[in-house]
Parts: structure tokens; sequence; C-alpha cells
């Protein structure tokens, strides 16, 4: 055998090797990627709103726009003194810009076609809002706003929505437990299939739920926020990923 057909049958040789080396580790590889354990882990957090928004609106009408601004001037002057009355700091009253809108008599024709007829004046809306952590004293106050109304001013109240203002602190919380979940859960299968859990491959995190407790409330993709109750239930998943040993 002459010197080329040697270096030809040296490189072809490695060449095989060097393949079978590739085919094993590929081989390894997949057979690691399979010796995986996924768990999910549940937090959860109960807690109680430490904030609250109310608002409510009140409105006039007139034929005169100055006198109508002037009627809804002095209304918004006995709802501030009653507010601060019950005990509301000035600076948590917001009042909002006054909405003007022109109203019409409107009927329908013979043929039952709607007319716009002409001007009957001014209606003039206003609403004022308050922000506080004295939670209590708000949620009785939207509750017995008919003394406003009793003073003879048109108001609507809206329903409180609630907040909270450490749902941070809450959100790492509940991230610890649902991880302490996970891998309690993780441990226990690897366990009883006579295995012992390797390193952390993968974790992912859901989205933040927050719902009234023992409630139906859906959860979401894009994450639950209850404003509706004082009460609230806050939970989060953790996806772990092992390797199993």
């Amino acid at each position: 055998m002459n010197k080329n057909n040697i270096a030809v049958a040296v490189v072809t040789a490695l060449g095989f090797i060097i393949g079978l080396g590739f085919l094993g580790n590929a081989i390894k590889n997949r057979n690691k990627s399979e010796n995986t354990i996924s768990v999910t882990g549940l937090g959860t957090k109960q807690f109680t709103s430490d904030l609250i928004t109310w608002s409510g609106s009140f409105s006039k009408n007139n034929i005169d726009l100055k006198s109508a601004y002037d009627e809804l001037a002095l209304d918004r002057k006995v709802i501030n003194d009653y507010l601060v009355s019950k005990g509301i700091k000035q600076g948590e009253i917001v009042f909002s810009s006054v909405d003007i809108q022109k109203q019409f008599r409107s009927y329908n024709d013979a043929n039952g076609n709607y007319v716009q007829g002409e001007f009957s004046g001014y209606n003039l809306t206003q609403k004022v809002s308050i922000e506080s952590k004295e939670v209590g004293k708000i949620e009785n106050l939207s509750r017995n706003i008919t003394e406003i109304i009793n003073r003879g001013i048109e108001f609507t109240s809206s329903s409180p929505s609630y907040f909270y203002t450490k749902l941070a602190t809450v959100k790492q919380e509940m991230i610890a437990g649902a991880t302490k979940d996970a891998k309690e859960r993780a441990e226990k299968i690897a366990e009883n299939s006579g295995s012992s859990l390797g390193n952390l491959k993968k974790a992912t995190m859901g989205v933040i739920q927050i719902t009234a407790p023992n409630s139906n409330e859906d959860y979401s993709y894009g994450g639950t926020f209850n404003t509706s109750s004082k009460e609230k239930e806050a939970s989060i998943t953790i996806k772990l990923e092992y390797e199993v040993n």
C-alpha cells in the first residue's frame, strides 16, 4: 500500500471515530434532556386593602350658562364643606373640571323621524373624588352619601375601589412560597422514582392574580386585579424544571 492510500485510510478512520464521538454525545445529551422533572408550585396570600378611592358626580341645568355655573359652584361648596365635616382632609378632595353639555328638546315627527328641536338649556356636571388610606372612614362616607342628596343636591355616588400599597412585598412572599412548593413537589416525585434532583434548568413565573377570597372570579392571561373587594387573595405560579440524577 502506497503512502497516499495509507493517508486516506487514516483520515477515514479518524473521521469515523470522531463521528462516533459526536453520535455518542448526542445520545448522551438526548437522554440527559429526557431525564428531567417539570413541576408547578403555587403561592397564595390573603390581605386587606390599605388604600381606597371613591367618587361621585353632581349636576345643574339652566337655560343661562352663568346661572348654571353659579348654582353648580354653590353645590360644590356644600359638598366640600360636608366632606370636611366628616373628617376628610382638604388635600384628599379633588374636584374635576366642569363638563358642559347643550340640551335640546327632541321629538319624533309624524313619520317617526327623530327631530332635534330648539335649544333648552345647559347641563353642567362636575366630579368629586377622594383617595385615602383611611379605608373605613371613606367606606362609611360612601354608604351615607344620601345626606348630601337630602340637602337638595343631585348627587350620584359610585362604588369605592380598593387597593394595596405593599403589593411588591406580597409578590415576593408569594414567589418564595410558590418556589418552595414546586421544589417540594419535585423532590417527592424524584424520591418516589428512586432518583434525586439535579441542577435547576429553568424557572418560569406566571402572572399575579388578585381576586376576592372564596370568589368564582376567572383568572386572565394578563392577570386579574380585583378592586371591588376590600379583602383580597393573591396567587402566583412558578414552574421549575430540574435535572434528575
